[in-house]
């Protein structure tokens, strides 16, 4: 299974998300809100709201930039893993959960287990 799929898969686990696809792009949403942009294509590329850490992700990241369209200043950040390196699953599936807490219902937000 490729890590666009694990990533996939992961986000669709959580509460009450559904997948979408708005204007082409695959996207996770929570009831009626994207929390994640996924890549349909080979490379691993994804959006996501990091109200936390996403200062550090821009750093940390060499490839990540804050999100187009004004969503930059709201705290969207997209990552792109280039093809010559290995993605951390684990720190992109933390990602994808800060960015689900951040947009979903705080009921729903608190039914994830830590």
């Amino acid at each position: 299974m490729s890590t666009n799929a694990r990533l996939k898969d992961f986000a669709l686990g959580l509460p009450e998300a559904w997948e979408d696809h708005p204007w082409g792009d695959l996207v996770v949403k929570v009831r009626k809100k994207i929390f994640v942009f996924l890549s349909t294509s080979d490379s691993v590329r994804l959006t996501v709201k990091l109200p936390v850490s996403g200062a550090d992700v821009l750093t940390d990241y060499s490839d990540a930039k804050p999100t187009g369209y004004g969503l930059g200043r709201h705290g969207w950040v997209s990552i792109t893993i280039p093809n010559d390196e290995e993605p951390d699953e684990p720190a992109l599936l933390a990602l994808i959960e800060e960015s689900y807490r951040a947009v979903a219902p705080k009921t729903l937000a608190r039914k994830i287990e830590f």
